[in-house]
């Protein structure tokens, strides 16, 4: 007899593939990023919002441990110093609230959402932004920075909206994992005739 994962085990292994997920592509676009071809260049590129976002999808507040995450290893691939982990890591965890909200309004009604599917992923990247912003100002940045964690990271705004509106039709990718999980097995049933 074979043995079944519990929706905990479930739930980590899923947790750890978008974390692994997350670390190798973002390591990709940071090394490319330092190449001598964007070396110059004023915008970042960071898949930061989108992980999030479909994390917070799947499993709500669970994926406040990929927004802290992805600020850590943000700042550790492009040797970032120890004010920029605590600005990046507390920023990022700024984006929790829309998850409390997701949870108030409901997984399920954000994703099928003709606008809310994209309203909230945009939400969880500029309430990293504003985080980062506010966490920099707080630890005695230079209140003329603040714009810049705005329009440095404006294609990754672009890019989040784009991974999501391409997760949003991958079956099960951009969805409650309960949800989920449930509609597959009553998918599966055979029907009683």
């Amino acid at each position: 007899m074979k043995k079944q994962l519990t929706f905990s085990q479930y739930r980590l292994i899923d947790l750890i593939a978008f974390a692994l997920m997350y670390a190798v592509f973002e390591y990709i676009i940071i090394r490319a990023a330092m190449g001598s071809l964007f070396r110059d260049q004023v915008f970042t590129v960071s898949l930061a919002g989108a992980i999030t976002s479909i994390v917070y999808m799947r499993w709500g507040l669970w994926g406040g441990i990929h927004a802290a995450l992805t600020g850590a290893l943000y700042c550790l691939y492009s040797g970032g110093t120890a004010t920029q982990f605590a600005v990046y890591i507390l920023g990022n965890l700024c984006s929790l609230p829309a998850a409390l909200v997701l949870r108030r309004i409901g997984p399920e009604r954000v994703r099928t959402g003709y606008w809310s599917c994209l309203l909230f992923p945009l939400a969880v990247i500029l309430l990293m932004q504003g985080g980062r912003a506010l966490v920099s100002l707080i630890l005695g940045g230079p209140a003329d920075g603040v714009l810049g964690f705005f329009t440095t990271d404006a294609l990754s705004i672009l890019f989040t909206l784009v991974i999501l509106w391409i997760a949003r039709r991958l079956d099960g990718v951009y969805e409650d994992q309960k949800h989920y999980l449930l509609r597959i097995q009553k998918e599966d049933k055979p029907h009683l005739q």
